[in-house]
């Protein structure tokens, strides 16, 4: 059933979520001291995974902090030059997989860096990075890990691996750094929307039906995980509300779609209990550069699915060869 307000609605719905002051200063300091801590670059191992068409690569990268990150790097067979790049991002739970895993946008041509998820992946895909050095009461999952300060909640280090990630990608002989796109579902529709609002020249980004967006919102529609772990934590922690919704402005989807400007592709769907339509349009809403959204109305988290592959891969083709698909 459709699981909050009609879509002529949706379309005129605004966040009430506000930029927190120093919001831009925050952001810019801590990817400053990122980068300081060790330089852009990427370390690369051939992988054989037995594939005849597509070449691929083990990647370490720095992350939040100079941390060692995982990646795949995949590549059509004896690529050369610089291609056109897709960084993908994972859902909640999720890791970077195996190697033989994801194959479709190196199939279609591109450079593919599948970027690992610190501290998750084995929830329904492997990963291989840990968070490193935060304790403290949690829920179990990453959504209250660190929450009690901007400067230790989870999601910091995470966008920052992130933004990393496009950072090493831009100093590969294989990627183009001027034709590069971002992409994820659910929470990496929601790292997505953070590297749109962060990172300066992307081609394009496609977040598929974005979580964390919109928390004003979410927290109080929302009867399922992940947001629900929030709503456990602040059952618990009554004395915090206010400061755990001040803490998540510096991570609201909306916050960062109001500094992006790269061409947007969103999509979202009417019956998603878990990232409820709502919130997604909030953040859409709020984007600053050219913006489409797909609209799904049958269906539950998992947005277009087969569809929405095959959409992306067309706007892809179209926006690396400078086309208009807007």
């Amino acid at each position: 059933m459709f699981v909050d307000l009609p879509e002529t609605e949706l379309r005129e719905y605004r966040s009430t979520q506000l930029d927190p002051d120093d919001f831009d200063a925050f952001w810019a300091s801590t990817l400053a001291e990122s980068r300081a801590a060790a330089p852009a670059g990427a370390r690369l191992e051939r992988v054989d995974a037995g594939l005849r068409t597509l070449d691929v690569f083990d990647v370490t990268f720095p992350g939040f902090g100079g941390q060692p990150i995982r990646a795949w790097l995949r590549t059509p067979r004896g690529a050369s030059g610089a291609l056109p790049t897709v960084v993908q991002f994972q859902g909640y739970g999720g890791g970077r997989g195996r190697p033989t895993e994801n194959l479709l946008y190196a199939s279609a041509g591109f450079a593919h860096l599948h970027v690992d998820t610190r501290g998750q992946g084995a929830g329904w895909s492997i990963g291989d990075t840990p968070d490193e050095g935060v304790t403290g009461p949690q829920i179990p999952g990453v959504m209250t890990r660190g929450i009690d300060s901007r400067e230790t909640y989870y999601y910091r280090r995470l966008f920052t691996d992130a933004v990393r990630a496009i950072d090493a990608a831009r100093t590969l002989d294989v990627v183009d750094p001027e034709r590069i796109a971002v992409t994820g579902g659910s929470q990496g529709g929601g790292i997505t929307l953070a590297v749109a609002g962060l990172v300066e020249g992307l081609a394009a980004v496609l977040p598929q039906v974005p979580f964390l967006c919109d928390f004003p919102r979410a927290l109080t529609i929302h009867d399922t995980d992940p947001y629900h772990e929030l709503v456990r934590y602040l059952a618990q922690h009554r004395t915090k509300v206010a400061h755990v919704g001040q803490t998540l402005a510096y991570f609201d989807g909306v916050n960062f779609a109001r500094r992006a400007s790269a061409p947007a592709w969103f999509t979202v769907a009417l019956m998603d209990e878990v990232c409820k339509p709502s919130t997604v349009f909030g953040a859409f809403n709020a984007y600053a550069g050219p913006k489409h959204i797909e609209v799904f109305p049958f269906n539950g988290h998992e947005g277009g699915a087969a569809q929405t592959d095959a959409d992306n891969i067309r706007i892809l083709h179209e926006v690396f060869e400078d086309a208009d698909v807007a």
